[in-house]
């Protein structure tokens, strides 16, 4: 039977960490906290917690350094250990932890030979899902629509945190963006590897309608923009590695 990490990437969440936890070990024994640097009491919680029930594993980044940056920490400590493969889910609330099981098994399933597996709040309606931000859904239709043209994929949601990545996935992706937009950067090195990619649907789910992408990000034209610079860096990239595996 394949074994799965499951990471949650984590910023400043003492308002949930907890919560999310106990309903994510629920669904999977084996669970990694990338704490990145966080300043509003979860560190001293996730320590509490590992000292008083030992039923997580907390790899703490000294600063903050960025989602992409905790996402990339999670890469590596799987593929550091035994694991076949690793599902990650955001901390915010946002996410359902009963439906792990379900990203595990489609990742694992020999219909569809995945190599990973992306949610998509957008490929259809759930009862009772959220209205999402306009600027925020605008952008995400955007940016997916960009993706899908650039490297002829055809996602319904660029940017949902909730996945399922394969051994050989990570093995292919080697990201670099430390910010939001490491997706992106992700996308790029999986359609040049020739991942497969299945998209499931998970509802959609805004807890928080005002949160902040730090600084200059908030404004949307702004984010929009760093969005397609890190499209543009990636692809640059794969072509650069590409010329010199050919020279």
């Amino acid at each position: 039977m394949a074994r799965f990490l499951t990471a949650l990437p984590v910023f400043n969440e003492v308002a949930h960490v907890e919560g999310v936890l106990d309903e994510v070990l629920r669904f999977t024994p084996d669970v990694l906290v990338v704490d990145d640097g966080s300043s509003d009491g979860t560190s001293e919680l996730l320590a509490a917690r590992v000292a008083r029930r030992g039923d997580i594993r907390v790899v703490s980044h000294a600063v903050n350094a960025g989602y992409g940056a905790g996402l990339a920490t999670a890469f590596r400590e799987t593929l550091a250990g035994p694991w076949d493969g690793l599902v990650t889910i955001d901390c915010d609330g946002q996410h359902q932890p009963q439906l792990i099981p379900d990203f595990m098994a489609a990742l694992t399933d020999a219909a569809s030979d995945a190599d990973i597996v992306s949610g998509s709040r957008y490929l259809r309606r759930f009862s009772g899902d959220s209205e999402p931000p306009v600027a925020r859904r605008r952008i995400n239709a955007e940016i997916t629509a960009e993706v899908n043209e650039r490297l002829g994929l055809e996602l319904t949601d660029a940017f949902c945190g909730f996945k399922a990545y394969s051994r050989r996935a990570l093995e292919c992706l080697h990201v670099t963006e430390t910010g939001y937009a490491m997706p992106l950067e992700a996308w790029v090195q999986a359609a040049a590897a020739g991942l497969t990619i299945v998209e499931l649907p998970v509802p959609l789910v805004y807890l928080d309608l005002a949160r902040s992408f730090g600084g200059a990000l908030d404004d949307a034209a702004t984010r929009l923009a760093y969005y397609r610079r890190v499209l543009d860096r990636a692809e640059a990239a794969v072509v650069a590695v590409g010329r010199d595996a050919s020279a």
